[in-house]
């Protein structure tokens, strides 16, 4: 099973794929904490003043962010004039096109992710490579993964979103790119599950603030055991902070 639900070796998986992971001592009080955080950025900055460019600017400082924790350190005013490399465009050609999937993600999960890594990986690596997972064990757990994204949950929003970030990041499904689709993937439930319908907190910065604590934090999730999944997503709900902290509206 993977890491996010946890089930002895044979039995069937949770109805709620997501429940056993955000019932972890610790988890729900850390996760509403930073939700409320979240609420009141948006509600006392003003969301219904929220402009086309703040959400511009906050996809901008993801892409910025997401091209740093790949090792390219690259400013916002650098990349929207398309200066950098090859992952600092990578990135703004995700983010320029990232929340127009959300409709795709509502039907097709897998279909987004695919597109992601596509636009992620596009000149990097071979064209019959783009948005195709390669190993069937993460393939497998992709598949599971979608299914538990199309079913209820009583699981708080960004814990689904931490989750499926560490899945995506972690599951070996891409040989490439796994980071900068997770990053992406991350910030899309994030809009489509309500917690921040306009896209103006920059969750990708609040990972870079901590690099090594992110992949540290990654890589104890990938052990797929209860403390690690655990260590994840305790880190993962002071990045949202962060990330909310990071918002254009916060000035």
């Amino acid at each position: 099973m993977s890491a996010w639900n946890p089930a002895p070796t044979g039995s069937a998986p949770q109805a709620d794929a997501f429940h056993a992971a955000a019932s972890l001592e610790g988890v729900p009080s850390a996760f509403a904490a930073t939700r409320d955080g979240i609420d009141s950025l948006l509600r006392d900055r003003g969301l219904r003043r929220t402009t086309p460019d703040d959400t511009a600017r906050s996809l901008l400082l993801g892409a910025a962010a997401t091209a740093s924790i790949e090792g390219t350190p690259v400013d916002v005013e650098t990349i929207a004039g398309g200066g950098g490399d090859e992952t600092a465009r990578a990135a703004v050609r995700l983010s320029t096109e990232l929340l127009g999937l959300v409709p795709v993600w509502r039907r097709t999960p897998l279909q987004a992710i695919a597109r992601i890594h596509a636009l992620a990986a596009a000149g990097s690596v071979p064209d019959d490579d783009l948005g195709r997972p390669g190993d069937p064990a993460g393939v497998a757990r992709l598949g599971e993964l979608s299914r538990a994204l199309g079913a209820v949950t009583d699981a708080p929003a960004l814990v689904v979103a931490a989750l499926t970030h560490a899945e995506i990041a972690t599951c070996g499904a891409f040989v490439s790119h796994a980071g900068v689709v997770a990053r992406a993937v991350e910030r899309l439930v994030m809009v489509e599950r309500g917690v921040d319908p306009a896209s103006v907190t920059v969750p990708e910065a609040g990972h870079a603030a901590e690099v090594d604590g992110y992949r540290s934090a990654l890589a104890a999730y990938a052990r797929g055991d209860a403390a690690g999944v655990s260590q994840w997503l305790m880190y993962a709900s002071q990045a949202f902070t962060r990330g909310a902290e990071a918002s254009p509206l916060v000035a």
